[in-house]
């Protein structure tokens, strides 16, 4: 349906095509002598001709185009076709159109979209459509593409409709794009797009994720300004940044504020509000607060499970276990969260058995144990030594569909070692890294504590690798540490040289430790010689090694005193690092 054509000829042929499809011979155009012609350029004319006449036509005609064998529209075609009916009003048809253009075709370069984009074309159709790929690309994740085609937009003078901002503002906010958040707003209202009370609800929710209360603030004050009212989801957002914050004067000030307001509180608004008093401990103000707004809003399970959780944190298990028999009594759903808040709480007193009952419950109920429940579970009989038990729920985890966190290989490991048994220790350890989790220094130091055998201890990176696992600085680093820490000293060099055997280089952390432990034990000549080769190798002690090492040898005050003279005389801790120093010592 495509051949070569002169423009005089190309002129006539459109003529032609729309003369046949308004008298409605459409079958016509699948002669060669005509169909062979139509181009691109001939379709992109004749869907513009068509367009003053019934909307029907320019439409039917071009699906049923698309039908044709061996034709398909090319981009600009499609793309004219979204303006045409956008022109003539027909919004959601053009709408579909383009989504379906979008999954198929790449529209967001600015090479393309100036490409399609008619700069002599009507400024209410561009941006029209253009804020419409811009709503499509945010709720299909694809925030780069969205921003791309609202950068254009800007920069073509194309001004974004207001929901097309908040909706990119949403997206942004979801995947806890902050700072992208503030550059687009300030970017939407230079170009006049007005906010409305549906943008302050997403940028305070923003604050909210960020617990920026400063910025909130700010917003509520911009908003009074432009005499925005704000809405339920406005007040009970703000009060939960202040709860979660721990500012109770100013939540309970703006429930005050919304109430004079006119806006009643509902049950979000009493459940932000008990949950900060509970997270403090403060369970008498927040029964109180329960008590005062039980007349007049009704609560749900949240509220009684943020008790509960609230009362076993403090410690009244019997209190806890009354609302959860209240909650029984109102027919509120009691969720996994509220069983495992109980259960903690008996696994902290030792009360296996009951946790156990508890648990029986739970499936007697169709609950299905989640990650917490297990890991509760597991971190109980690894405190009392039975390993049987723990190991047992891991498998259950495992059978259940659950994976194991770094919480549960923490757990294990370190019931493991208690019991002194480590052969099982270092296979839970080498299950941790394979599953891509980075064991803590703390890991390390149990394994290091229970192997007095310091071959042992030189064995450990070794047989990582036998496992087909990375035995990188890092884990040289925390083993070296620990070392350094019990005054292992000579495995601790050992580890050192075998590790620098093996082409990984200390780092600062390492040779800092080190340089203590020999300091430590009045070897300054050993001391000296690793402080020359952090010289040599630009080897810095950073804020943060300072403020690790003074916490692990807190009761070393005198010690570490020399020990960072010293570093601080061969040049291995800044100036602007040594007056950070200073200052935390004054």
């Amino acid at each position: 349906m495509e051949g070569l054509i002169s423009a005089s000829g190309e002129r006539r042929l459109v003529k032609a095509v729309c003369a046949i499809v308004i008298k409605g011979y459409w079958d016509k155009l699948l002669k060669p002598n005509i169909g062979s012609l139509v181009t691109s350029s001939v379709m992109n004319q004749s869907l513009l001709d068509l367009s003053p006449h019934a909307f029907s036509i320019s439409w039917c005609f071009f699906k049923w185009v698309d039908t044709v064998p061996q034709y398909k529209h090319s981009l600009q075609s499609s793309w004219l076709m979204v303006c045409i009916l956008t022109k003539q009003r027909h919004l959601k048809t053009a709408q579909n159109l383009l989504e379906k253009i979008a999954r198929r075709d790449f529209l967001s370069s600015p090479t393309v979209l100036n490409a399609l984009v008619d700069s002599d074309g009507e400024s209410d159709v561009n941006s029209h459509v253009l804020s419409w790929l811009v709503i499509f690309y945010a709720n299909s994740k694809k925030i780069p593409d969205a921003l791309q085609v609202f950068d254009h937009m800007r920069v073509c003078g194309y001004k974004p409709h207001l929901h097309a901002c908040t909706v990119l503002l949403n997206s942004l906010v979801k995947e806890r794009l902050t700072d992208t958040v503030w550059k687009v707003y300030k970017k939407m209202t230079r170009v006049g797009v007005v906010p409305n009370l549906h943008v302050y609800n997403v940028l305070i929710h923003a604050c909210s994720k960020s617990g920026d209360v400063e910025k909130a603030d700010e917003l509520l004050s911009e908003m009074e300004s432009k005499n925005v009212l704000p809405d339920i989801f406005t007040y009970n957002t703000l009060i939960s940044l202040y709860c979660k914050k721990g500012m109770h004067y100013e939540a309970l000030s703006v429930q005050d504020r919304m109430e004079r307001g006119g806006v009643s509180p509902d049950i979000i608004t009493y459940n932000s509000l008990v949950y900060s008093y509970c997270r403090e401990g403060r369970m008498r103000e927040a029964f109180r607060l329960f008590n005062d707004f039980i007349t007049r809003v009704s609560p749900n399970h949240v509220t009684y499970t943020t008790l509960i959780d609230g009362y076993c944190r403090v410690g009244d298990i019997n209190e806890a276990l009354a609302l959860r028999g209240t909650m029984e009594a109102k027919g509120l759903y009691i969720g996994v969260v509220t069983y495992n808040a109980i259960l903690r709480k008996l696994c902290e007193e030792g009360r296996i058995q009951d946790a156990n009952k508890l648990l029986n419950e739970m499936s007697g109920r169709k609950i299905e144990a989640d990650n917490i429940t297990c890991n509760t579970l597991i971190n109980a009989y690894c405190k009392i030594g039975d390993m049987k038990s723990a190991s047992r729920i891991k498998n259950k985890m495992l059978e259940a569909g659950l994976k194991p966190d770094e919480f549960t290989y923490k757990a294990l490991i370190h019931g493991f070692c208690k019991s002194r048994d480590v052969i099982s220790a270092k296979g839970i350890l080498f299950d941790m890294i394979g599953s891509g989790f980075s064991p803590s220094y703390c890991v390390y130091s149990w394994l290091v504590d229970f192997l007095n055998d310091d071959e042992a201890v030189l064995k450990l990176p070794d047989e990582l690798v036998q496992k087909g696992l990375c035995a990188d600085v890092t884990v040289y680093r925390a083993i070296i540490r620990r070392l350094c820490k019990k005054e292992r000293i000579d495995c601790a060099r050992r580890v050192f040289v075998n590790m620098e055997t093996k082409g990984i280089l200390g780092d600062a952390v390492i040779y800092t430790n080190l340089a203590y432990a020999y300091s430590r034990c009045g070897d300054a000549l050993s001391a000296s010689a690793l402080f020359d080769e952090m010289y040599k190798r630009r080897l810095m002690v950073t804020l943060k090694i300072f403020k690790s090492i003074n916490a692990s040898y807190a009761n070393d005050c005198g010690s570490l005193d020399v020990l960072w003279k010293s570093m601080v005389e061969r040049g291995l801790i800044s100036k602007s690092i040594y007056k950070q120093i200073q200052q935390l010592n004054m």
